[in-house]
């Protein structure tokens, strides 16, 4: 799980609930999110720092701002080293006229030993699993409800009415709420409906029940491409972090403003402007179609590049509005938010500082994290469950997680599981089935958070499985190991887990390739099932459909892009697109590397888009801030 070190903790300062942590920089107040603030009291100044703000240049990854990647080179899979010496021209069994103007995708890199070898367990075959002992439930005593806090005041600011665009009047086909595809984030995250079919019932053991089947024709074709949008030219880079899928628009996040497109022809039909950049999106959306994001009060500046992410709003993505926006208070100090996420009708929000949750309909104010212990809510995982990840302890002391299944309406705790004291930070991968993801030990030593997966029971907090899944042999990735539902290149379903291997040596010359592997969530085993990319092809998880895997194959360097249909129980492939191999089309959708875009795929439709937006480094460098394809 070779990736860019992730950005370092940064942990706002105390606000109701938290620990004694130090303070990376000081919260001050925030001017508001919109233009006509409303609710009791008055809008505090933004804090010019703090946990969620954006970092100048922001690491990447999806929800806070990242910097863009390291330059791929003439395109994402390249190696960063020249191919051998002799012989002169070509490496042998490559073509001897037109080759690419640098070295291409597959080519040989450093010296890897062989596939198999011994020094590389893994490449996805069984590995020893540690010995676990599951611990016993820990169901809180007497309920263990959050009530709203006294000590957090919400200023509530007055919703701006954003017109709606009548645009081309193209009905997306029309599928379960449940089969929704949201991104929030990069590519991979389940948002919880692992086993469940596309109706948002079992599904049967054939991997037959999912919507999405091959048409007759699976070449596609480049539906649309959106310009990336104008970025100041003091500012490097801003957050373009989030993207829905609806039946009636794909809803794209841009430069401070969400825009909504006709799905088949890119057309745009609404804009919800926004004072400040998106900080973070929640990648889950309710059944009428609405989800929620953080963002900043103000445009970054040279002088401040950061005015906090204090802004909650929730969003109508089908009606084109914002429907309100809060600001959590502690005391007279906004809190920076650093998560958000959407469950039932339940918007979450949380932070080392504080949070709170609240109808996605009214903005109505639900409950707020428990307050006056040594114990903070960091964060939380949604989708079909919500799950609270509550750190305790006091800073300097070894603390514990707890991993808790809530109530979205009253945050009930229903069941809890601790983690093992010592580790100090844990990702939501999915909710139901509940698995968490943690790098124990800091021993995944690549910058992919992540060394286990653990496999809870929702009902009792309890231990089904503890699952080890070392960063040399694989490829799924937590980024930013503060934040709690950042997770991509995995996908949970069937009661499984799967998660791609690293790339390995293919059986061409110089090529390159991978797989993607089942563990059992009920015992953490490998299942034995494994698909394959194809030589000079990596393949990445998306998302279950039904009881099927869909998944990205990302081409050599003179093929399109495929999407894949993995059946649950044969894991038979079946081509459901593929991406042409023309050399322009080619560049646009190298430039979206699934370990930081954001895939959605659905219908005979892919849309790949970036989670930043940054200055163009030339004249003639045509940067896209999303792309789409699609089958006939």
């Amino acid at each position: 799980m070779s990736q860019p070190p992730p950005p370092p903790p940064n942990e706002p300062p105390k606000g109701f609930g938290a620990p004694q942590d130090p303070s990376p920089g000081s919260q001050q107040s925030s001017s508001g999110g919109d233009p006509d603030p409303g609710g009791f009291g008055a809008p505090q100044d933004a804090p010019s720092g703090g946990f969620g703000a954006p970092q100048d240049p922001p690491p990447g990854g999806f929800g806070a701002p990242t910097p863009p990647p390291p330059a791929p080179g003439p395109g994402y899979g390249y190696p960063q080293t020249a191919p051998p010496a002799a012989p002169p021209q070509q490496p042998y069994g490559y073509p001897q006229t037109q080759p690419p103007a640098q070295p291409g995708y597959g080519y040989p890199g450093q010296p890897q030993p062989p596939y198999g070898y011994p020094a590389q367990p893994g490449y996805g075959y069984p590995q020893p699993q540690p010995q676990t002992t599951p611990m016993q439930p820990q169901v809180p005593q007497g309920g263990g409800g959050r009530k709203v806090n006294s000590q957090v005041a919400i200023i509530v600011a007055a919703v701006v009415a954003v017109a709606l665009i009548v645009g081309g009047g193209v009905l997306y086909s029309q599928h379960s709420k449940s089969d929704k595809n949201n991104a929030g984030g990069s590519s991979g995250g389940t948002g919880g409906s692992g086993g469940k079919g596309a109706d948002g019932k079992g599904g049967d053991a054939s991997g037959s029940n999912g919507k999405e089947k091959a048409s007759a024709d699976t070449g596609s074709t480049l539906l649309f491409q959106i310009p990336a949008p104008a970025v100041a030219k003091d500012i490097n880079s801003v957050t373009t972090a989030g993207s829905w899928l609806t039946d009636k628009v794909y809803a794209k996040t841009g430069n401070a403003e969400i825009n909504g497109y006709d799905p088949d022809s890119g057309a745009k039909t609404w804009t919800i402007k926004l004072p400040g950049p998106v900080c973070q999106a929640s990648r889950h959306s309710t059944d009428a179609d609405r989800t929620a994001i953080i963002y900043e009060p103000a445009m970054p500046t040279k002088a401040q590049p950061s005015h906090g992410c204090t802004q909650l709003a929730a969003v109508d993505l089908d009606a084109g509005k914002k429907l309100w926006t809060r600001t959590i208070k502690s005391g007279d100090e906004s809190i920076n938010l650093d998560n958000v996420t959407v469950s039932g009708n339940t918007v979450a929000a949380g932070s080392t500082g504080g949070g709170g949750a609240f109808d996605i309909s009214t903005g109505k104010a639900l409950w707020a994290p428990k307050s006056g212990d040594s114990c903070y809510d960091s964060g939380y995982g949604g989708g079909d469950k919500l799950v609270a990840v509550r750190k305790c302890g006091e800073y300097g002391s070894t603390r514990q997680l707890h991993i808790q299944t809530i109530d979205p309406k009253s945050g009930t705790v229903i069941s809890e599981y601790k983690m093992s004291p010592g580790i100090e930070y844990a990702s939501v991968v999915s909710t139901d089935p509940l698995v968490v993801a943690a790098d124990v030990g800091d021993s995944a030593g690549d910058g992919s958070g992540i060394s286990d997966f653990f496999s809870i029971d929702n009902k009792t907090g309890k231990l089904r499985s503890k699952i080890s899944a070392p960063g040399k042999s694989y490829a799924a990735r937590c980024d930013g190991i503060t934040r709690i539902e950042y997770c991509n290149s995995l996908a949970v379903g069937n009661d499984k887990l799967y998660i791609p291997t690293e790339e390995h040596d293919g059986t061409s010359d110089y090529s390159r390739t991978n797989e993607i592997v089942a563990f059992d969530l009920a015992n953490g085993k490998q299942t034995g099932q494994r698909a394959d990319a194809g030589d000079g092809y990596t393949i990445t998880p998306l998302r279950m459909d039904g009881t099927s895997l869909l998944a990205y194959k990302r081409p050599p360097y003179d093929k399109g892009g495929q999407i894949v249909s993995v059946d649950g129980t044969s894991f038979k492939e079946t081509v459901l697109m593929e991406n042409p191999a023309t050399q322009a089309t080619r560049d646009a959708e190298s430039s979206m590397l699934p370990e930081y875009a954001e895939i959605l795929y659905r219908d005979g439709r892919l849309y790949m888009s970036q989670v930043y937006a940054s200055k163009p480094t030339s004249s003639d460098d045509k940067a896209y801030l999303a792309i789409a394809f699609g089958t006939k």
